[in-house]
């Protein structure tokens, strides 16, 4: 018999948005991602990272309390330049760059609050099992 309780991966995050209209501009204009999906009569949009998919949704309109995200980490190969190409584009960092020794990150917002982070590991990962 099959486990179904097993989990096998992450299908998407939901990302909350005050303005549907205007969150699928900045993720899919302004960051660059492709939009899969964009049905504002269900209140939703979603944009592929590569490995996850970021469902916009209108959380107001879904019966949702409106929360931003904490922190989500779009991967990139170099972080200083995605930055600067962000910055061109309007987009303010919190901060300088941080490089924790095994990553750099660099902090952001999208306009409704949610925290975004470009992020590139650059050493190999441990953990406890390792």
């Amino acid at each position: 018999m099959t486990d179904t309780t097993t989990i096998t991966g992450v299908d998407f995050v939901a990302v909350p948005t005050r303005d549907l209209e205007r969150s699928a501009r900045f993720y899919g204009e302004t960051l660059g991602l492709p939009r899969a999906v964009y049905n504002p009569d269900q209140h939703y949009a979603e944009f592929e990272t590569g490995n996850l998919t970021l469902s916009i949704v209108g959380a107001a309109e879904m019966g949702m309390e409106h929360r931003p995200q904490q922190q989500i980490a779009l991967h990139v190969d170099d972080v200083e330049e995605a930055r600067r190409a962000l910055e061109d584009r309007g987009i303010e960092f919190r901060g300088q760059t941080i490089d924790t020794g095994v990553c750099h990150m660099a902090i952001f917002s999208d306009p409704d609050g949610n925290d975004l982070m470009l992020h590139h590991r650059y050493a190999p990962r441990r953990t406890e099992l390792d």
